[in-house]
């Protein structure tokens, strides 16, 4: 008798991402994508729904981010298991989304293989992390990263704070990062305050030098 597949939700922004991950778990055995969220709010209404096996998780969505979809996961339903699957392999993500009850992160650059084998085994029990990723979280637990690194700045900074120092960078005005992620302009100027004062930044330029500098944006 084989095994139940692994009811899989998949969390993405961009449809054509999330098309081809169902198209590259329905090439195996094992799986079943039980729904597809495009963003955060969604992925909550379908979890609750479907209470699927694992939960497969961009971080960088509008409104609610990866990090935040965690946290609440991982409070409502404790056995639900969620593998992020990020382009991000900075320490500052990595480390930010363990905290937050990830049991594993992949890149998006990983082979449909390793994805499956990754889902495969956060299901089973256990973590998962993309060779990069464990390399850094590794250096990152043993202290090894700077204290005052860049990486160490920004993991100061709240999931909100960091997306409106993502839009501020790339030149967004208040009211538009309002519009953006559903607050009020007031709101995107207290967390603008906030995240300058976290990061000893006095201007955009030198927001954006420090967006630059963590791999936020590129040049």
């Amino acid at each position: 008798m084989s095994a139940a597949p692994v009811r899989v939700l998949v969390v993405d922004d961009h449809a054509v991402v999330r098309e081809g991950l169902r198209h590259v778990l329905g090439a195996a055995d094992g799986f079943v994508v039980v729904g597809e969220a495009g963003t955060g709010v969604e992925a909550l209404a379908l979890a609750a729904e479907h209470q699927p096996d694992v939960v497969l998780l961009d971080l960088s969505m509008p409104g609610m981010s990866g990090l935040e979809v965690t946290a609440a996961l991982r409070a409502r339903w404790p056995a639900m298991r969620v593998l992020v699957l990020s382009m991000h392999e900075q320490d500052e993500y990595v480390i930010a989304a363990v905290r937050g009850g990830a049991h594993g992160y992949v890149l998006k650059d990983t082979a449909p293989a390793e994805l499956r084998a990754a889902i495969r085994a956060v299901h089973a029990g256990a973590g998962f992390f993309s060779p990069a990723v464990a390399s850094r979280l590794g250096a990152a637990v043993r202290g090894e990263v700077p204290a005052d690194a860049p990486s160490e700045r920004l993991a100061r900074l709240t999931p909100r704070e960091r997306e409106v120092l993502l839009f501020v960078a790339t030149g967004l005005t208040n009211r538009e990062i309002a519009g953006r992620l559903g607050i009020s302009p007031r709101t995107v100027e207290s967390h603008r305050e906030s995240l300058m004062k976290k990061l000893s930044l006095r201007s955009v330029a030198e927001l954006t030098r420090f967006a630059l500098q963590v791999g936020l944006i590129t040049s």
